[in-house]
């Protein structure tokens, strides 16, 4: 994707709203991988000051406002709205998340009802939103298999090499180099989420990085979308869902 795309998709993703509105214009998974994206950031940011109103957020709360006017008051999630509530009246987080799970068990319904309305508006941190990321990445491997399975490329999987020396483990760790668009690889790693600048520098410290050290030249795959325009680390190559597209050849190392 072209950055002057990007910039004006992931400015224009300023609720749930919107989401739901771009959504017959972008693929959901990108959607929601973005948004997601765009509020863990905007969180990471404002979560202690907004954390420092608690006090004067239970206040209003107490006198009428409602959850979700909070949330939109603070520009805050509103689950993450409701648990500085909750823990600023006294319960614990364990409390907190499990009336997120199950309102019922709140004693007074009309807060269960204002946490149910907050769990259906918060797409990003609820059990369900929790959910279908843990299955995009399911989806995302899944692929990554199956596009190997079909060139008869044996490798060795994240689960396969727990509990062995390496330290870092990729997605897919090759049996014998392959050739991607005339480079060696030795692994792949697949991602579910967008690869925009940010989310492509944190992944290369924590990750792809590391693995060019342990094992060689390898490939992240952004199965939602990347940046046309990525600057890749020595090593380390970028390819969004057009890569099902490839056939990888095998090099003199691989027959």
């Amino acid at each position: 994707m072209k950055y002057s795309e990007y910039k004006d998709l992931y400015d224009s993703l300023r609720s749930v709203k919107d989401v739901r509105r771009l959504s017959d214009q972008y693929d959901e998974r990108l959607l929601d991988s973005l948004y997601t994206q765009k509020t863990s950031r905007e969180v990471k940011k404002r979560f202690y000051v907004v954390k420092q109103n608690s006090a004067r957020m239970l206040k209003e709360w107490q006198r009428g406002k409602s959850i979700m006017e909070l949330s939109q008051k603070y520009k805050f999630p509103p689950i993450l709205t409701a648990m500085f509530l909750f823990l600023e009246d006294g319960a614990s987080k364990k409390e907190f998340w499990e009336y997120i799970h199950d309102p019922e068990l709140l004693p007074d319904q009309s807060v269960a009802a204002e946490i149910r309305e907050a769990v259906e508006n918060d797409i990003v941190y609820s059990p369900e939103a929790s959910l279908r990321q843990k299955e995009r990445g399911l989806w995302g491997e899944d692929l990554l298999h199956q596009w190997l399975d079909e060139q008869g490329i044996k490798y060795l999987t994240e689960n396969d090499l727990r509990g062995t020396e390496h330290t870092k483990t990729p997605d897919c760790l090759l049996d014998k180099p392959v050739m991607y668009k005339g480079h060696e690889i030795h692994w792949i790693e697949s991602k579910a989420s967008f690869g925009d600048n940010t989310e492509f520098r944190f992944n290369s410290r924590k990750q792809l990085v590391p693995y060019t050290q342990l094992f060689g030249p390898g490939l992240v795959v952004y199965w939602v979308g990347c940046l046309d325009d990525l600057e890749c680390p020595e090593d380390v190559y970028v390819d969004d869902i057009s890569v099902l597209d490839l056939v990888l050849e095998k090099t003199g190392n691989g027959e």
